[in-house]
């Protein structure tokens, strides 16, 4: 038996990550972000939606860069309290004793406590109610190496127990159920 609910965002889990932003080191701010996700394979694109009256959104219009920093259970507490807190009141880099590193290619830091930092160049805003979506192109992706094979040379985040949030709480992912076309693929 089903039941309505109200109309609402129920795409769940989606990712918790850490956005950073910011073009020099007395601007720098971290802000917690779920609705953010994959919008293009080539090019490579993202995005994130902010509301304007968060402290970053002003920043993130203004250089039009980001960085989105995947999220580990060692974080987890870190992240939710750069979601509960004002990058006006609060170094959060410093408050978290999180690591501002350097990007490759645009001027907003990553988070090197992040094991993928993926750098975004803001190609448009689109203002869609309590939210904005800055849409991205992905300009480069810093991988803890760790966390890449060393004979194949493949990306294995699962190792990595990344975060998510769910309707209110932060889980964690990393159990395989199986692999993209294993449905279909002819037993060996």
């Amino acid at each position: 038996m089903k039941t309505d609910f109200k109309p609402g965002t129920m795409v769940y889990p989606v990712p918790a990550v850490l956005v950073s932003c910011g073009s020099q080191p007395d601007e720098y701010n971290l802000i917690t972000i779920a609705w953010t996700g994959t919008v293009c394979t080539h090019p490579p694109m993202c995005y994130i939606s902010v509301r304007p009256e968060r402290h970053s959104y002003e920043i993130l219009k203004r250089t039009g860069e980001f960085v989105i920093n995947l999220t580990t259970i060692e974080m987890t507490k870190k992240v939710d309290w750069c979601g509960v807190r004002s990058g006006r009141d609060f170094n959060k880099f410093q408050e978290m004793k999180l690591t501002p590193g350097p990007s490759k290619t645009i001027q907003a830091p990553i988070v090197m406590e992040s094991p993928v930092n993926i750098e975004c160049r803001v190609t448009e805003i689109k203002e869609l109610g309590c939210h904005h979506m800055f849409l991205a192109e992905v300009t480069n992706i810093q991988v803890n190496q760790k966390l890449i094979h060393p004979d194949t040379g493949k990306l294995n985040l699962l190792d990595s127990s990344l975060i998510t949030y769910v309707h209110g709480s932060y889980c964690v992912v990393g159990k395989r159920i199986g692999t993209f076309g294993y449905s279909v693929s002819k037993k060996t």
